[in-house]
């Protein structure tokens, strides 16, 4: 824990110190673009590891992953071109892939529990709630 508390601790004063060399922009740039390409890289990964039968939490973190790659992806290409954030049509589809990693960790942690059903939907369903709520207040 405390070796990742460190490593964290040192991109964000890598980050601030690119910012002030390069710029904020450059610095979102080169790091959703670095984002996204290792997302993706951690997908295949998993995929693998999934197709191996390595652990039954594999398929959720590649799609996990997968969606987070993408979804920086998407960030990074829209900045590039200068396009900003707005939705377009594919974007469902980006997050759809990231809500199914999700709900199959939540699945795999369930069964790690010893239980079974629907129970694993909760957090799901709290997640949507805080969001919408969220979004209601601001």
């Amino acid at each position: 824990m405390k070796q990742s508390v460190f490593l964290t601790a040192l991109i964000w004063a890598a980050l601030e110190a690119g910012r002030l060399v390069v710029g904020d922009g450059a610095v979102r740039l080169i790091a959703y673009g670095a984002i996204a390409l290792m997302a993706l890289m951690i997908a295949g990964t998993f995929l693998w590891l999934w197709r191996e039968r390595a652990t039954p939490l594999a398929l959720g973190m590649a799609w996990a992953w997968l969606g987070a790659g993408v979804l920086a992806g998407w960030w990074w290409r829209a900045s590039l071109i200068g396009q900003g954030a707005a939705p377009e049509a594919g974007l469902h589809l980006v997050l759809a892939i990231s809500l199914t990693g999700a709900l199959l960790h939540f699945a795999v942690i369930q069964r790690s529990f010893g239980r079974h059903g629907a129970s694993f939907l909760w957090p799901v369903a709290l997640a949507l709630a805080l969001s919408g709520l969220a979004w209601l207040v601001a």
